[in-house]
């Protein structure tokens, strides 16, 4: 029997019966594109048609169905990034229980109404600082003033229950020979839940956690052996984008784990697209990273039963043109430079006839007339075709005599356009 940190796999299995008839057991499902990609037999663990479009739900309702009668009474507060408040705010509904929810101010906008369509009119929300850190701590503070008992999405054994649910379903699912598990971090909850129940009945597998490279929490902590806290994030993959894991999850996962890939968060949106384009799936960011690091183990796989949890599908539509023009960046497809262009008439043809590809695409231009300069710097974005072309790009940029500077690097000037 496997016991960390008060759960066991019993626990895990009295979670999967008070989940029976409020969480859906989800599609396990031969993925035959990915599987021919990477020579390898590919199943994805479809979270992403959950009751509530993730596995948050999992966690969140074993916790909250555990406690009294008189604590719920009193109601009951979280702090989320958005699939773990829908979770919570379902919970509530189902539970007849007062739930507010601590959500950041940039959550998206699809996420902030399914909240409230799962918890009706038994939920209240509170849009609250730039990152999930931001509204934890102002959620801790209502909590501890309030009296009323915090549902964390992540560092508690009965989350970790929940979200262990998961790792039992494929398992009854396949009950086959797995190589490959390869799950979402965030704070740690699903992997640590995942990690109990492979340890102990499929210790043969490897489980692999996958990070976005902005928010690597897991891997530093992993990194210097103690949970660290990181000063800042990239909050793009919202979903799973924390400054801090869960101190309860850390030991679990470091005890269950193989490694943790981080994954660049343009190759998550190249992902989200491919798999919107090629299979019909609509994930959000987080919901791409286990499928987004297959390229990093292609070599090892080959040949081997692959189980990539799909972990969320609340993707605000508003996105799209971000996460395309992240996409087209990470690919080399998109360019931005400043180039001083001479300030006489015919000088942006000279640019377009001569500098231009004939698959090259202006795609931004942005440029004001300084008339006491001879030269005039200007904003410019452009499409090529395939990455190869970038370089004659810049040879014909070079060879007709244009001052230039690339931009790409620059993260201003990269969150300014995107």
């Amino acid at each position: 029997m496997v016991e960390t940190a008060n759960i066991s796999l019993d626990n895990i299995v009295e979670a999967a019966k008070k989940l029976s008839g409020v969480a859906d057991i989800t599609a396990l499902q031969l993925n035959a594109n990915l599987s021919e990609q990477y020579q390898c037999n590919i199943l994805l663990k479809r979270e992403d048609l959950q009751v509530v479009r993730s596995y948050k739900i999992r966690g969140a309702f074993n916790k909250m169905s555990s406690l009294s009668k008189e604590i719920l009474n009193k109601g009951v507060v979280c702090a989320s990034a958005g699939n773990h408040a829908q979770g919570f705010a379902f919970a509530c509904q189902k539970l007849g229980v007062n739930g507010k929810i601590y959500m950041p101010s940039v959550t998206p906008q699809q996420k902030v109404t399914k909240v409230k369509k799962f918890g009706k009119d038994w939920v209240e929300i509170v849009l609250v600082g730039d990152t999930f850190d931001d509204a934890f701590q102002e959620a801790m503070v209502y909590s501890e003033a309030s009296g009323k008992a915090f549902i964390h999405p992540f560092n508690d054994p009965k989350i970790i229950e929940g979200q262990g649910t998961v790792a039992l379903e494929i398992l009854n699912q396949y009950p086959h020979e797995i190589d490959y598990l390869i799950a979402p971090i965030g704070g740690g909850g699903l992997i640590a839940g995942c990690g109990i129940v492979f340890k102990a009945l499929s210790p043969k597998t490897k489980i692999i956690g996958v990070e976005p490279a902005g928010a690597p929490a897991m891997y530093e902590s992993l990194k210097q052996d103690k949970v660290i806290t990181l000063s800042h994030i990239d909050n793009f993959v919202d979903g799973a984008a924390v400054k801090k894991v869960g101190e309860i999850n850390f030991p679990i996962v470091k005890g269950s784990i193989s490694k943790v890939i981080l994954v660049d968060e343009g190759k998550v949106c190249h992902t989200l697209l491919q798999l919107y384009n090629d299979e019909g799936f609509v994930v959000e960011p987080a919901g791409t990273l286990s499928i987004a690091a297959l390229d990093d183990l292609k070599e090892e796989i080959k040949g081997k039963t692959v189980v990539c949890i799909v972990s969320g599908s609340n993707n605000d539509i508003t996105r799209t043109e971000e996460i395309r023009e992240r996409a087209l960046l990470y690919n080399g497809l998109k360019h931005y430079f400043v180039i001083r262009f001479p300030q006489r008439a015919g000088a942006l043809r000279e640019f377009l006839n001569h500098v231009l590809g004939p698959n090259d695409d202006i795609t931004h231009f942005e440029y004001t007339k300084k008339n006491n300069r001879e030269l005039g710097p200007a904003l410019v974005g452009i499409q090529v075709k395939c990455k190869e072309d970038y370089e004659s790009l810049l040879e014909r940029m070079t060879e007709n005599g244009l001052q230039f500077q690339s931009m790409n690097e620059s993260k201003m000037l990269y969150e300014l356009l995107i």
